[in-house]
């Protein structure tokens, strides 16, 4: 049995809980409105933040076989979202990029996705604000330590 949690672990809990339950309840109805699987939606939320890639590099970040993620990837070519080209080093492998049509779906993803956070920053006074910002910043910079380790 493990140990119970502390305060501050279930007060992040909470709050984690409640970033994805928004945050993913927000990209469903993007991906549902515009007719993206959720998978797909990933697919290129992924490659906007990682860049031009391979599609093993995508399958390995992901989790998938490179099939996979060349069968996800088909629907997004065909949409003019992502571009498939020849890697310059090794004709044999191929770079995935987005296209600007692309970057602009995953720019009203996002909004989509964070705008309750706008809405609940806009409940906060000022002082609740920058009470709640040094307090994010603190777990931020703890985190990154984490990420050394």
């Amino acid at each position: 049995m493990s140990p119970p949690l502390s305060q501050i672990s279930q007060t992040l809990n909470a709050w984690i809980h409640l970033v994805m339950k928004h945050s993913m309840h927000n990209l469903m109805r993007f991906a549902r409105k515009h007719g993206f699987s959720l998978a797909q939606l990933n697919m290129l939320i992924r490659l906007h933040y990682r860049g031009d890639c391979g599609v093993s590099d995508l399958g390995e970040e992901a989790g998938v076989t490179s099939a996979a993620v060349s069968q996800l990837l088909e629907k997004l070519v065909q949409q003019g979202l992502v571009l498939r080209t020849e890697d310059p080093q090794d004709r044999r492998h191929k770079v995935i990029m987005l296209t600007d049509a692309g970057r602009q779906v995953v720019h009203e993803a996002l909004i989509e996705r964070q705008s309750w956070l706008i809405q609940l920053a806009g409940l906060l006074t000022p002082e609740e604000q920058e009470q709640v910002d040094a307090a994010l910043q603190l777990l931020i910079d703890r985190a990154a330590l984490l990420e050394k380790s």
